[in-house]
Order: structure tokens, then sequence, then C-alpha cells
């Protein structure tokens, strides 16, 4: 008899073994698909193209599997051998199943060639697709489509992986990849790496390199930093595209920045995984000139084109209608196809089976059965299970099962627990943990169970404590509170056992009780007890799990009354007889029939997979029930056995035929078996689900002349539900065979799959469902979910139900057609709805796996899935590659697979992953876990070794690129704000003028007059104190030493430096003492001073051209520094990265001369210039600002009424002291209000992260300064220690203000974790604050002592990419945090104006925020890039409203918002919002995007991304992340990282860089160079661990 293949819920996802099985045409047919593929031969003129590439070596041995998966059970065949109890009769009938669903060992396979022998005498191969899904006709299918794409191939461009990524494979036992295979290539690669291309002496435009590329010159050698990019096929594909896409007219040069350099730079990489060879050196290792002069490396920039390329080409006809997405930003919604096909049948009509007899001496339950045979005929055969030899093991015969059944039933209830309190009474639930090659025990506990009347819930042997899955069983037996779990002694002795030998509990498991149901552990039952044996009732038999779409599992409860029904049904359905043999779905039959079983298990079809078919000619079996997997092996493993006769079947039971891609296996078995007495009519596919049980079982037949039916249907219609037959010779048609008729007893029906169960109309595909007594009743525990499933009442058109009985939903997809004939065209669980049209998941299986090279997919392990981005489903495909493929053969099998699916499915595939053999989950049975797959791949766990994205194809509904309305005129808006109420956003700080304070520095026009004067008044106050990496104080300088240090350092300008008045002078010096004194010393020669940040000395090359740039650009007449950085300057490291001989004059200030200077210099003119302020903008631009007398005094007295700063106070500061801000808190503000300033140089910190913390404490600081990089190497270099630091004594209740210092957007998260985590040691969170300022004014806003705290507002980031603000709720779907930059410091006027019209805003509307005071700077002295477009950045007027005042343009964007609160002055608060730089925003789709917004939702997409950074390159978004964590991680980051831009932003990434942690630059501000990052990409120098390009 046979076990219950119902019982696989993994059915349809068991690898299994074995060749393509192809027509005798194969090797001409293959020759000319594939020709296309093949690399070309080298063109006439020899074009050489540098391979570098990792092969695998080939005699590698490879891992077979565990021993300990190999015939572990199916447990529910448990279930299905629940259902069974009686015995005699000497007709043998035959069973087979297979457990652990894995393909045969490897070492037994040998590859097959194309040419062996004969079509089905091949042996197996060793790469097996998953032959549920064979089909020659649908294998040939997809090459024709493929051979169609022949001439317009798709450009991909391949991704570049590091080697050390490359190496990765999941195999155990592998060997290290032969090292010498790329070696003498890689000298080829070094050898150019220097040199430009010879031929056009290094000056190739973009067009030339193109033609080379195409036509293979020698000079296009590929630089190869990452293993992928190099190889003839590159090549190929490459001219492929460029050929496709006729660039020769390529006028627009891609956009780079200007990139200032005038030596290649040559980065040296890190070894790579092997270690034989030394690693190639890159950078601009072959430099392509683009239009306008910029290097770019070749590889980089040729990838993108390629893809630009692909992108380029049309996309779906435009769509037409919209839904709002609560927000103006309307999504696309897919229209209707006009010509899409629509059902025009009539009404269905539910199909009745026939009556369900009833016979006389049919048993009332199946109990009564098994005590019927077993006491009549106790020695009739009722199970033979064969061992792995093919011998018989165990005979069970009814008397044993009739006598063991008691036995464990008794067990049960009267061994377990105490009399008085026994474990398990009846009704309650058991485990049943039996392996699949023990039929015979499960058997014994199944009826042992019935007897005692205690429900039994089979499930899988648990073989890990973390089996794929094993969770959610756990919570199916909590939820039926499952106590004691029945198993075998093998299967106890093999569960995992901790070291005091307890079996461990199993992840969400409950405690169990394991008993073992041997006879020797069990008791006899004394002879006054008999089991009661009742007649069939509606109490519980037992209950079958089942695992749904996301992974959880429900448990199928099945009445007594149900499993002898169900046992009639089929036992009239097949025309048992006793004796007889069993049927697929349920033992019931066999002990209801006294049927005879033979149990192959998978261990012995492993080793031999035409043991069954031996069998059945050795017992002369009349029923034999198999999956076409086997019928399939069979095949594959048959070579002429002659003494093979199959004519004593009369039903060959197709355990999966309802799987539409099983008819091929059927029809080629057939074909080969027919000679040896197979009879067409014996094949009886079947179809079940763990709701309905058996839904339909095609009838045996004594009529060879009615062929079965089958359909060839139009895979187009069947997406959108409807059936058209189709012609043979169409690619996209999906064949199917019926699997018989309708149950005995039953009524089956069709609905529409969604929403209200309407019948279906007669060409119409729906969800089957029957209406039984033979069917599963609920799910246990769950009333809602068994009202959707187990009580449907289909309706017609009209609204009325078709019966009063309720129906059960199969779960089946499919139709009745012409005859009654049941056909099923998949499943529920495997529909995926992308734009409206449903694909199934295992035909785009099948399709996939019918692509060359076949053998590419390991063992046919794929899993096909769909996740929801931007509110539609896309499909995913994540495949096993074998062991020994590489790169090349990866990328190109994938993108035959698109090629394939988009041509038969005309549907996108949005990702494509490939991981290492043998990685994915297994289901107990071996196969996929889909849903566990599907989680790994959304959490970026999957780990895969390939990934390809296609979001640029399949992404239709993104909102419609923005359209710039035309600008309203000034006097509208003028009149629109009036109307509306709306007030212009302006603001302002106090007014100096009014402020009354005993502010005697006031009095002096100039700094250096003011420092004379403390010299004077106060000489031994000290005012400044530094300190160096332990805390202790290393300098400090009163006013009298700063003055006549000064004077000191004037000497010299004036005596060695013979410097005028009113020269430049360089100050090049670490954050300390020594740069004030040189401020002043300048001040007092008359000299105008520059701080420059000195060159490290760890990193010359990089950082000394720009000094040399500073020093250049500010026309520097001089230049003072320390001795050591003198002799730096001037060393052979210096000399290598800039021409030292043009350094201007250096002074070394160690060194200074005794005597005074004969006078002081006094400027003549306040509005001269003071020092000027240099400094790298985030966009990479070097912009000087003038900063003269009156501004630099009017800026320390607004900052010195902001803060309250006397004498008596101290303040901390934590910043780099060469611009902005800081440098006016480092140098000029101690000078100016007298208070001590403790300096701390934020480079000490490195080696001290406590330093500035402990110092604020240590000095009792109310005020403190610092950056946002020191701000966040606090948090996470401080993050464990806050106990320790407690321990110190470390406090920070006295802190008032703790001013981060930025020219940006407040970084909430950041500051918001700072404060939480000191809360504990003091810190009040009101205290921390942001400062902002920018190049026109170093300080607009400041925080402060008085005024109200900094407030938040949430604001609407799809409405900020509109440039309008839309204040929402916290917690809003796409809100926004912004936090109010400070308060605007005295005597400045805020204004917010539209950057293009010029014109005032109203409040709460985003503009450029435009400034006006008396500390704004005077205008550039120089900037580098345009001079033009900086014309008016100092000097703006609006158009309208106040057009006399002179405003300085920030370029930032932000807004201003009146608040409830209320301000120093009482009058109401007005707060500044800045959301970002507009040199920094990106412009894509029309719309103005903040690089931080998209870069906040990728750092947050996954745990191992510690930062990330966005920038456009030809219109593409390239997202650099860095990655914390093993390489292997770094392709979960891609999907992951579209994903989340898609669906927060509505963009779609074009390139995702993973690099190293530290690649991405960073400013002294702790601001992203997003910039150089952009160029270093460009110039290929990131040494990037992966580069995916999206398609």
């Amino acid at each position: 008899m046979i076990n219950s293949v119902h019982w696989d819920h993994a059915e349809l996802r068991f690898p299994s073994l074995a060749g393509d099985i192809t027509q005798k045409g194969y090797e001409k047919k293959r020759s000319k698909l594939i020709g296309a593929y093949l690399p070309q031969p080298p063109t006439a003129n020899g074009a050489a193209v540098v391979r570098c590439r990792l092969q695998h070596s080939e005699g590698a041995p490879r891992r077979t599997f565990p021993s300990a998966h190999i015939g572990v059970c199916d447990v529910r065949e448990a279930a299905a051998r629940e259902r069974a109890a009686s015995a005699a009769g000497n007709r043998p009938l035959f069973y087979f199943r297979f457990g652990v669903d894995q393909a045969l060992p490897q070492e037994r396979r040998a590859p097959v060639t194309p040419s062996s022998a004969s079509r089905y005498h091949r042996r197996r191969s060793s790469g097996s697709r998953d032959e549920r899904y064979r089909s020659d006709v649908h294998t040939e299918a997809v090459q024709a489509a493929l051979a169609k794409h022949k001439e317009r191939k798709m450009a991909v461009p391949m991704p570049s992986k590091r080697r050390s990524l490359v190496v990765q494979t999941s195999m155990d036992a592998y060997t290290p990849p032969d090292t010498s295979s790329g070696s003498e290539d890689e000298g080829s690669v070094q050898g150019d790496s220097q040199g430009t291309p010879t031929s056009s002496q290094g000056s190739i435009n973009m067009e030339h390199w193109i033609s080379q590329a195409i036509h293979g010159s020698t000079t296009s050698t590929t630089s190869s930093s990452s293993t992928q990019s190099g190889g003839s096929g590159a090549a190929h594909r490459l001219a492929d595209v460029m050929a496709q896409t006729h660039i020769e007219n390529h006028s627009a040069p891609p956009d780079v920045t200007t990139y200032t350099s005038e030596h290649s730079i040559q980065v040296e990489r890190p070894q790579g995984s092997t270690g034989s060879r030394t690693a190639p050196k890159y950078g601009n290792a072959e430099l392509m000139e683009t239009g306008d002069g910029v290097p770019v490396s070749s590889r980089v920039s040729a990838k993108i084109q390629q893809l630009v390329n692909t992108l380029k080409r049309p996309k779906r006809p435009p769509l037409r209608e919209f839904f709002v997405d609560d927000f103006e930003e309307l999504l696309e919604v897919q229209q209707p196809d006009p010509n899409q096909p629509k059902p025009e049948g009539a009404q269905m009509l539910a199909m009745r089976g026939e009556q369900l007899g009833v016979v006389t001496n049919w048993p009332p339950s199946l109990e009564a059965a098994l005590q019927r045979w077993g006491t009549i005929s106790p020695k009739a055969p009722c199970l033979t299970t064969m061992d792995t030899n093919g011998k018989p093991l165990y005979i069970l015969t009814y008397g044993k099962l009739w006598t063991r059944s008691m036995k464990v039933a008794y067990s049960i209830l009267h061994k377990l627990g105490t009399k008085q309190e026994p474990m398990v009474r009846p009704g309650d639930r058991v485990a049943l943990v039996f392996p699949n090659n023990d039929p015979a025990a499960f058997m014994a506990a199944f009826y042992g169970c019935l007897l005692a009347e205690v429900v039994p819930v089979p499930i899988e042997v648990p073989l890990t404590r973390k089996d794929a899955g094993s969770q959610q069983i756990g919570f199916l037996l909590g939820s039926c509170g499952v106590t004691v779990a029945l198993t075998s002694d093998a299967c106890h002795k093999g569960l995992p056992k901790s070291p005091t030998g307890e079996i461990p509990q199993f992840k969400g498991w409950p405690k169990l009780l394991w008993f073992v149901t041997e006879s020797k552990h069990l008791s006899k039952p004394p002879r006054d007890w008999f089991p009661h044996i009742k007649d069939a009732n509606n109490d519980t038999a037992y209950i079958e799990y089942k695992t749904c779409k996301d992974g959880s599992v429900l448990g199928v409860t099945v009445t007594r009354t149900a499993l002898l029904t169900h046992c009639q049904a089929l036992t009239q359905a097949c025309g048992y007889t006793e004796g007889g043999v069993p049927d697929p779905d349920s033992w019931g039959p066999c002990v209801m029939n006294m049927m005879h079983v033979i149990s192959i298990p998978y261990s012995l079809m492993k080793v031999n997979p035409l043991s069954w078919i031996q069998k059945v000619c050795q017992y002369k079996a009349k029923v034999a029930c198999v999956k076409s997997r086997d019928m399939h092996w069979a095949l594959v493993a048959h070579r002429d056995q002659r003494d093979i006769n199959l004519s004593s079947l009369r039903m060959l039971i197709v355990a999966d035929g309802a799987n539409p891609w099983s008819i091929s296996s059927c029809d080629a078995f057939l074909n080969v078996f027919q000679s040896k007495g197979l009879r067409q009519e014996v094949i009886c596919p079947c179809a079940s689900s763990p709701e309905a049980l058996t839904v339909a079982i095609r009838r045996p037949t004594d009529d060879s002349n009615q062929p079965p039916g089958r359909g060839v249907l139009s895979m187009h219609g069947l997406t959108y539900g409807v059936i058209r037959v189709d012609s043979e010779e169409k690619l996209s048609v999906l064949t199917v065979q019926d699997v018989g008729l309708v149950m005995p007893g039953a009524i089956m029906c069709s609905v529409k799959p969604d929403g209200v169960p309407q019948l279906c109309r007669t060409d119409e595909v729906g969800e089957l469902c029957v209406c039984a007594a033979a069917t599963g009743t609920s799910y246990y525990g769950l009333s809602g979910m068994t009202k959707n499933t187990f009580e449907v009442f289909p309706m017609t058109s009209s609204g009325a139900p078709i019966s009063e009985y309720p129906f059960i939903r199969t779960g089946l997809l499919g139709f009745v057609g012409p005859g009654g004939l049941v056909f099923v065209v998949g499943k529920m669980d495997g529909l995926m709805v992308v734009s409206g049209r449903r694909h199934n998941a295992d035909d785009i299986v099948a399709t996939a796996l019918a692509v060359e090279p076949m053998k590419f997919v390991y063992r046919g392990r794929i899993a096909v899935f769909s996740v929801t981005v931007l509110h539609d489903e896309r499909i995913v495909i994540v495949a096993e590659q074998r062991p020994d493929s590489t790169e090349e053969d990866s990328f190109q099998w994938m993108s035959r697979v698109l090629q394939a699916i988009d041509s038969i499915h005309q549907v996108g595939v949005y990702c494509l992953a490939l991981v290492p053999a043998n990685t994915l989950p297994k289901t107990p049975l071996g196969g996929i876990h889909l849903s566990e797959t599907k989680q790994l791949f959304l959490e970026g766990s999957l780990h895969p070794c390939n990934v390809l994205m296609c979001p640029h194809t399949c992404v239709t509904n993104l909102p419609k690129p923005r359209q710039k309305q035309p600008e309203i005129g000034p006097a509208s808006v003028m009149v629109g704000n009036l109307v509306s109420g709306k007030r212009i956003a302006q603001a302002s700080g106090r007014d100096l003028g009014q402020i009354e304070d005993n502010d005697q520095a006031r009095k002096f026009l100039f700094l250096s007059e003011v420092l004379q004067w403390r010299a004077q008044t106060t000489p031994d106050h000290v005012l400044y104190t530094l300190l160096n990496c332990r805390g202790a104080i290393a300098n400090s300088l009163t006013c009298v030493q700063l003055h006549k240090r000064a004077e000191k350092i004037a000497v010299m300008l004036m005596e060695r430096g013979h410097l005028q008045d009113g020269d430049h002078v360089a100050l090049v010096y670490p954050p300390g003492i020594d740069l004030i004194a040189a401020f002043y010393g300048c001040l007092y020669a008359g000299c105008v001073p520059i701080t420059v940040r000195p060159p490290h000395p760890q990193n010359i090359a990089t950082t000394l051209p720009t000094v040399k740039m500073i020093v250049e650009v500010s026309r520097s007449a001089c230049l003072m520094t320390t001795q050591l950085i003198c002799k730096l300057l001037r060393s052979r490291e210096a000399a290598a990265a800039v021409d030292v001989r043009t350094w201007p004059l250096i002074l070394d200030t160690d060194d200074l001369p005794k005597k005074r200077p004969a006078q002081i210099c006094k400027p003549c003119n306040p509005d001269t210039l003071a020092y000027l302020d240099f400094s790298v903008s985030t966009t990479g631009m070097l912009a000087g600002v003038k900063m003269s007398h009156a501004a630099t005094s009017a800026f320390c007295r607004s900052i010195k009424l902001q803060c309250e700063l006397y004498p008596s106070r101290e303040v901390a500061i934590c910043l780099d002291p060469y611009c902005g801000l800081g440098f006016v808190l480092w140098c000029l503000c101690s000078v100016y209000a007298g208070h001590q300033s403790i300096l701390i140089p934020p480079s000490e910190l490195e080696a001290n992260p406590a330093l500035w913390l402990l110092a604020v404490s240590q000095y009792k600081v109310r005020d403190t300064f610092c950056s946002y990089s020191v701000m966040e190497l606090c948090t996470k270099g401080l993050g464990s220690q806050t106990e320790s630091l407690k321990a110190r004594g470390l406090d920070l209740s006295r802190v008032r203000t703790c001013v981060v210092v930025a020219e940006e957007r407040p970084r909430i998260a950041l500051t918001q974790s700072f404060s939480k985590l000191f809360k504990d040691l003091g810190l009040h969170p009101r205290a921390v604050s942001t400062s902002f300022g920018c190049r026109v004014n170093l300080a607009i806003c400041l925080q402060g002592t008085s005024g109200p705290d900094p407030t938040t507002v949430y604001v609407d980031m799809r409405a900020l990419r509109h440039d309008r603000v839309r204040l929402v709720e916290r917690g809003s779907p796409h809100s926004l945090p912004l936090m109010e930059s400070g308060k605007i410091l005295p005597g400045v006027r805020i204004i917010i104006a539209n950057p293009e019209t010029k014109g005032p805003l109203g409040d709460s509307h985003l503009g450029e925020i435009w400034v006006h005071s008396a500390h704004n700077a005077s205008g550039y002295f120089t900037i580098y890039g345009d001079e033009s477009l900086q014309s008016d950045h100092f000097n703006s007027r609006l158009s309208f409203g106040d057009t006399q005042t002179i405003w300085a343009r920030t370029g930032y964007l932000g807004f201003l918002r009146r608040t409830e609160l209320t301000d120093a002055n009482g009058e109401r608060h007005d707060a500044l919002y800045v959301v970002g730089a507009l040199d920094e925003a990106m412009e894509l789709r029309g719309m103005r995007y903040h690089p931080i917004d998209i870069e906040t939702s990728v750092i947050r997409a996954h745990k191992s991304v510690t930062e990330c950074a966005v920038f456009t390159w030809t219109n593409l978004l390239v997202v650099v992340v860095e990655l914390d964590g093993s390489e292997q991680e770094a392709l979960d980051l891609v999907p992951l990282v579209t994903n989340v831009v898609l669906e927060e932003h509505y963009l779609i990434v074009g390139v995702v860089v993973v690099v190293d942690i530290g690649v991405i630059p960073i400013n002294s501000r702790g601001e992203k160079q997003r910039m150089h990052l952009r160029d270093g990409f460009l110039a290929d120098q990131l040494d990037p661990i992966y580069v995916a390009y999206n398609m």
C-alpha cells in the first residue's frame, strides 16, 4: 500500500536527480543555440584581452551528504498510515516513498556528454534538475525563446567582485582553487598598469575608446581589480552592448566633477586571498578622457555606460491612471491591457462525483477493521519494509499490528504519569516522531493512538536544534497542548543530546516527554483490559500539519468519520478488493481491505532507482504509488533490463500528478516501458491537498483506446486566469493532464481566487472547492482561518449560494474540463500577482531549469517567491549554483534566465540570486524551505555569491517625474500671502545696538587692541589652556604671555620675512597655542593670516596637495610653522607629492627673535581685511572668504552676548581650529571676552575618547563646543563605559550648553543618542544643541544660554522633494524630524527667499536662507570653480518687498516657523530649520533629494551597514555602503539597499558599491566628502568588495 504523498508539503520543493532528456538533435540544436553565447575567436589584429580568473580546480572532491539525513522520516506519512487497519490476502501491493529528498550521492554519478547512447539510456548526470519541472517541450520552448534573443542580446554589465569573495564556497571538503591558473595573464596587467594606451599617446576620447573596445585593438587591456571585469567574455559583451546601442554619435560625455590631480594616484592593494601572487597596482591603470578632459578609469565608466545604454531602451507602454499615495506623489496604477483575454464561457456547474456505494461488509470504523483482520487472519502480511539492499527487512502481519497497537494504546493511557494523574487522557494530542524508513513502528503507534482515543500529530524528526521551520512546528505542538512524543528506538538514539544525555528542548517547542514505542519498552495489557472500539464519529482522528506560504504551520484536523469515508471513497474509486493495493493518499484502504504494502525507503531508491520496478515484478503488484520524479529516475537508470514485466499493474498512481510539470515524466515513462507490459490506461495521476485530502483521481479503465485528457494552454491566458487552448508550437504554453474525476460522494466547483467565492466561468481558472464528508474539518484552534477555508459557500453571479452545505478550499488552482475531468494548473500558495497578472512560482521554476546549461543549478535546487516592494509583488529567484561554476558561467546563466522568463512569461524578474551549493535552508525532506529562504533574503542573511537586480525593467509604477510649474509673479505672491494671512518668513536675533552691557572691549575697533588692553589691565589672567591626551595641561597662555609672543612673531615677520602691510601669511600649525600666538603676531605686523591644517605625516600624498593649494590660492607671501612641520614640508615624501621648490618663504617660529617691534601696526580702517577663512566644502569646492576687522569684532561680540561669556567663565572647546566658527572660538573669542578657553585637540580623542568629557567635568565647565565627529567618537567609543566613567567621578551636571558646531542639517539621531547615553552622568538633555554657519556667514545660529529649548518638527519627506513643507505628526509614514539649528545670533537678520525668483516666501515655506549681519564675510577671496556663479552670494537683493537691504545667500534650503514659545525679549520665537545645501542636493526625476535622507534609509536597511554615501552619475543613483561584517554579507546588501530606496524614496538605485569601513571620506567637521568619493569611484580607487549594476 502506499504512503501518503499528500503528507508531503515540501512536495513542490524536492530537489531530485538527473540529467535533461532532450531530443535526438540535441547536439545540433545545442550548438546552434549556444553559438551566440560562446566567446568569439580573437579578431584579426589579435586583440589581447587580459583574463584574470581563479579557476576552480577540476579534481576537487565534492561533499557527499551527511548520513544523518539519509532515511530520516517523512513523518507525515505517518499520517498516511494513520489511516489504515486490516489485512490478509496474499496479493502484494507495493509501495515506495522518498524521505530525505536529496539527489543520489555525488560519487555514483558520471558526467554525461550530450552524445550519450540513446535518449533515455543515459546514466544520471551530475547536475540534477528538479524533475517535477522537467518537460522536453518546455525545454525546447525556452531554448527557442533564447535563440530569438540571439540577435538582440541583453547587455548586462558584470558586477565587480573582490577576489576574496570569488573564492568563497560552502563546500567544506572543497580544495582551494588552483593558484597557478591566472598567473601568466596577471603579469600583463602589471606591465601595462603604469602606461597609458600607446596608439594614441594617452589622449583617448570616449568615442575612440569605445570603437577600440568594439574593434579590439591591442591597447584595450582591462584593469582587472576584480576578477569579474577581465576576460574575453566581458569584452565581447561590451562590444555587443556598444554595437547594439549605436553610440557612434555619442555626443554627451559623462558628466564628471572637476578632479584636479596632475599625477595618477597609484594605490597599492592588499594581498589577494591567494598567497602566491603579488597584487597588481590599480588606480588610473588606464585612463580614458571624457569630453571635458577629465581622466576616468575606463572600467567603471564602461560598465556604467553599458548600464545607461541598457536603460535607454524603450520601456513598457506609458501608463495613464494614478492612485494617490496619501499625498501629491502619484503612483502609477497598472491599467488593464485592453487586449487582455477575458473569460467568455457560461457560468460553470458544480460537478458531482458518483454516489458513494454502501457495501455491507464495510467495517464501521478503521479500528474495527484492524481488530477483524488481526483476529481472523493474524498471519496475513500487512507491510513489508525493505533494507538498503532491497531485501525484506521486516514483515508486519495484521496480527502483530493488532497486538502492538493494543500495547501502545495501553501504555499511553496507563503507564505515563500516575494512576491519579495520567499524563495522557482520551482526546489529548500526542506527537508522532518517526523516520520514514520505519513505517511499521509508525503504523503501530498510529493505530495505538486511535485505539486509545488520543489524537496523533505526526511530524518529522528534528535533526538539529535549528532546523528550518522547526520553530513553527514547535508552535503548532504547543498550541495543540502536546506533552508526549512517541518515537522509535533508533530515532530516539539519533536525536541531538545535551552532555548529560538529555534531549534538549528544540527552539520554540514545548517541553516533551519522549516515549519509545518498541515492544520491549511497552507493557503487555492485562487480560481484562480491552480498547473501546466505537463506530466512526465526529471526534478528531488525527491532526496533519501544513506549512503556509509565509512559513506558519497549521494543523488540519480530520475526524474519524472523514477518515473512514475517505478510505471508502478511495476503495470505490480505485476498485480495491480485499487483499488489493493502496492509494496515494491514505493507508486506510489498505487496512480496511486487508492489503499488503511493500514499502521502499528513500535510502534504497538512492542506491537503486529501479528498485520499485523490480519489486512490482517480484510481488506481481497490482497498484504502485509513485511520484513523477521516481518515474524519471527509473528512466535515467534503466538499461535494457530484460526481466522487467509491468503487466501486473492495474494502477500506477502518480501522487504528484496535480503538478502540471509531471506530464512529461508520465509520457516518457510510458514511452520506454510500454514494451515491458505497461499499459497507457494504468497511469493514474491524482490531486490532493492537506485540507481536502484526495480531491480527484484518474480511474483505471479497461478501455485502452480512450486516451487520457490533456490540454495545451496559453501561458499568457493563464496569467489573466483565462483558459485558451494553444498549439504545441507556441513557446509559452503549459501542457496539463487531467487528474481524473471528482471523488465518489463529493461535489466540486471552482471559485474566483480572490474576493467573494463566486463561481468561475467554464473557461476561467479558479480555486477548486470540494464539498464532501471525506475532508479535513478545521485548522486546529484557529476559528477565523477555519471559516475562510473550510466553510465557504460558493455563489452564482446573482449572489445566491449554490448549496446549503459548506465547501472546502483545496488550495489548488484549476478547472473542470470536458467530460467532468479535473485539471490542475498550480497551487494558490505559489501564486504571485505582478501588475495584476497571476504567475505561478512552479512555472517560473520550470522555465529557469530549462535554461542551458541545465546542469548549472545544483541538483535543481531553486526557489521562486515574491516580495512586496512599492505596492506590487516582485519576483525573486534564488538558486544554488554548482560548486565548480565560474563567475562567467553564473552571469551568463543569469542573463539567459531573465531573457527566457521575459519571453515566455512576459514578466520581469526583480532579483536573481545565486548561493553556494547546499546552503539554502532545507525542509525535513531535503527540499528547499521556501518561507525560510524568503525570510533570509529579506533580513539580509542569505549570503548569495552572485546577485542580479533588475528594478529598472520591472518597476513600472513609479510616480511621474515632476514637471516644474511656471513661476507665479511677485505681485500675486504678495497678494496671495496677504489674503491667506501668511506673514513673510523673516526673523532676527537681538539688536546689538540696544543691548546695554558693560562690554569694555566694545570701545576698541580691532582685536589686536583688545589683546594689548588685556595685557595691561589683567596681565596674569589665563586665556588659554591646552590639554594633552592624558588630560594634563600641555601648555597655557596668560594675556601678557600671548602679547609678548605675538610681538616677537611680528618682529620675525618684518625682519626675516620683510613682509609689507597687508601681505598674506599661511599658518600651518597643529591645533594649539602656537597657532593662536602666530595669528596675533600677524595682526601686530599688519599681515593677513590664513590658518591651514598641516599635512598628515602618515598620509602626505593626499593631504599635502591641499595645503599647497590653499597656500597658492590665498597668494601667501610667507608660510609660518613649527620646526617639525618645516622639515616635513621639505622632506623626500613631500617632494614626491608636490613641487617643494615653489613653497614661499618658510619661517620656523620655534626660534623667535628676542626683541620687541618698534611699533604695533594699527589698521587704518575697520573694513580692511583681518584674516582669510579657507575651507573645502563637501562638494569639493575650495572657497576662501574675507573677514574684515569690523566683522571679526562684531562676530566676537555677538557670540559673547549669546553665550554670556565673561572673564570668570571657562569654556571647553574640542574643535578643529582652521575655519568657520571652530577657528573663531579657538583663537578669537577668549581675547575679546576674556574667558578662559580649555583647548582639546580632537585628534587626541582617538587615543583617549573620554578626554573631552573628563575635562568638562574636571574644570566644572558650563559651556562646551564640539563637532559631530567628536560626538560620534564619544557615543561609539564610550557607550559601554558609562559605569566606569561614573566611578571615576565624571559629572556633567554643570553643563548648560553643549553646542555642536556644524554647517549642515542637525543630526538628530546622533545628538539624541549622545544625550541619552550621558544622561546618567548628569548631562541635561536640553543642554545639547547645534549651531549653523556657512561660507557667507560663519555663524548664523547658536543656542546660547537664554531663550527657549530647541524645538523639533516633523515634515513630510515627499513634500520636501517638491520643495514644499508639510508638517505631519511624529511617527506618520514618510515623516522626517528636523531640529531647530539653535537661536539666531544677536545682530543677525534672516529671510527665506525663492532661490530662482529671489522673491520672499511665507512662514513655513521652503526656500533659500538669506542672511544680513555685521559679521557677514565681505566676499570670496577666491574660489576654485565657476566664479560667475558666486557673484551674487554676498550682495543679493529681493526682487520685491524690501528691495533695499543687501543680503548674503547661504546656499542652504530651510524654513522659518513662528512657534508658541517666547524668546528673551518676550516676543514669539521664530525657529530656523535647515534642510540641506543646494549644491549637495540631487535632482532626480524632477525632484530634489537630499543625500542624507537616502543615506539614513540605507543605514537602517541592514545591521552591517555602518556608513553610506550617495551621489549621482549620468542620472544614475550610486549608493556606496561601508560593510561592517564578513565579505560574505556584501551581496546581501544589494537587494536590501535597492528595496529601501524604492520603498521610501521612489528611486531606482543604479549602482550599489560595497566597500570596507573607512572608505567614505569624512572632513574635520564630520561631513561626508561625497564628491571625493565619486571621483575615487570613477577612477576605480575604492577597492570595492562588490559593485552591483542594477538593470
